[in-house]
């Protein structure tokens, strides 16, 4: 059976391809506001105990004890966060890798995400200087302390004191204002904490 073209109605066709050229519009509209304004990246601010934040400690260390390294290198075939050339050590987050390097002459260590990075010396296959990287991870400062701190407060501060400033924070540091995500959540607990303690 043929269909004369004569027969499909000229509002179906018109229809057709004004729906095509609206949708074309709309596809470049969003192609070009995606190249003006990109989306901002979601990067887990490892405060998480993550890896980038205890990458950043572990550099700290090894340049405190004066060890050359090389970051994200590969050993035995595998990518490890830190290398000593000198030493032979090579140094992963990633508990596959070592058990891969492990058999090989190179020197493997594993660290974990929550370990601070002053820690490392205990687990080199070599002995290292004592070193002071600042105050004692283990040894946290008091919440209360750190909530009033947060919300750029005076320890006794008062509850409308603490409301106000809240305020303030969350106007700078929502993830709808283009704030992050980890440090809105500090706010928040910061926030509860200070109420609960304010005078």
């Amino acid at each position: 059976m043929q269909i004369d073209p004569g027969m499909v109605p000229a509002w179906l066709a018109l229809g057709v391809v004004l729906g095509v050229g609206g949708s074309l519009v709309v596809a470049a509209v969003f192609v070009v506001a995606d190249r003006l304004f990109p989306a901002r990246q979601q990067h887990r601010k490892l405060g998480d105990g993550g890896e980038e934040r205890r990458r950043v400690e572990l550099r700290e260390y090894l340049q405190a004890i004066g060890e050359q390294y090389a970051e994200n290198h590969f050993v035995e075939g595998q990518h490890v966060a830190f290398y000593l050339p000198k030493r032979d050590v090579a140094i992963t987050f990633d508990a596959r890798a070592y058990y891969r390097i492990e058999r090989s002459r190179t020197k493997p260590v594993l660290v974990e995400h929550e370990m601070p990075g002053i820690h490392l010396g205990a687990r080199l296959p070599f002995e290292t200087p004592e070193v002071s990287l600042g105050p004692d991870p283990q040894r946290s400062p008091d919440p209360t302390v750190q909530a009033y701190a947060e919300l750029g407060l005076r320890q006794g501060a008062t509850v409308d004191e603490v409301k106000s400033a809240y305020r303030n924070r969350v106007k700078e540091v929502h993830p709808d204002h283009g704030g992050d995500e980890d440090e809105f959540k500090r706010v928040r607990e910061a926030y509860t904490m200070a109420k609960q303690h304010a005078s």
